[in-house]
């Protein structure tokens, strides 16, 4: 009876270490994926290269459509240059500029909000101070081929007004009559057809140049968003915190559990 007591015992104790082996096992696990959570997470919130990169997008006046074949959504060139605003130089000025600010340095720094104010100040007369003396540069002119396109909306338009002043007067619009109509009205462009390319080209830079206002406005505001998350150090505090709690979920995680067993054995005895 003593030799199959015995033989219990042994066995108990073989089964409980190969529990406490596995649940060792376990718990390295949980830590390790814990801290590959925690890793990825603090990249992510620490890393604005998505961002800086959806901002190029931006300059360069691309959009964001849905691909109803994949279910995916991609960034699309836009289809006519007058939704560009900036030139590659520009781009390029502009995203540069940016990512002196919008980068983890500044997330971890520590600023007071008369500091933030005065920061943001800075940048905007600057920013707007180079590409005002660079502007030709920086904006993106339009081409002969956009100024054509321009021009022959136009002739299109007066053409349309032609023919509905005839339908006004009761006269019907022949096809011959509509030839005639639009050959008058480029026979009258010609000898202005320099002067007219121009104006179309200072029209196109004009519009371009109205929304100068607002692209300043968008890329300070991005730049301000990056600082009031450095105000009063919140951005490293944050971290801090969290590192803090993953360390004590981890090390929780070590902590011997109480369980039963061999001892169990004798306190049935």
């Amino acid at each position: 009876m003593e030799q199959n007591e015995l033989s219990n015992y042994e066995q108990l104790v073989r089964e409980a270490s190969l529990r406490g082996e596995e649940e060792k096992v376990k718990n390295y696990q949980q830590e390790a994926m814990l801290m590959t959570q925690d890793k990825s997470m603090i990249q992510e919130q620490l890393d604005l290269g998505e961002e800086i990169e959806r901002i190029d997008y931006l300059l360069r006046g691309y959009t964001q459509e849905h691909d109803d074949a994949t279910g995916e959504t991609k960034w699309v060139k836009p289809a006519s240059n007058d939704y560009i605003i900036l030139s590659d130089y520009g781009v390029h000025l502009v995203r540069n500029t940016i990512a002196w600010y919008l980068n983890k340095n500044t997330l971890l720094s520590n600023y007071d909000e008369v500091t933030i104010l005065h920061k943001m100040e800075d940048f905007a007369s600057d920013l707007t101070d180079t590409i005002f003396m660079e502007y030709e540069k920086v904006f993106q002119y339009p081409t002969f081929d956009d100024c054509k396109l321009t021009l022959k909306d136009r002739v299109e338009n007066k053409k349309k007004l032609r023919i509905y002043a005839l339908e006004l007067l009761g006269k019907k619009a022949t096809d011959i009559k509509k030839q005639e109509i639009e050959d008058e009205i480029y026979k009258a462009l010609e000898p202005i057809i320099e002067k007219e390319i121009e104006k179309v080209k200072q029209q196109i830079m004009k519009n371009k140049l109205k929304r100068f206002m607002i692209l300043i406005r968008e890329i300070q505001d991005a730049v301000h968003s990056t600082y009031l998350r450095a105000f009063g150090g919140q951005e490293r505090k944050t971290l801090r915190e969290h590192i803090h709690i993953s360390e004590t979920k981890g090390g929780s995680l070590m902590q011997p559990q109480q369980r039963g067993g061999v001892f169990d054995f004798f306190k049935k005895k």
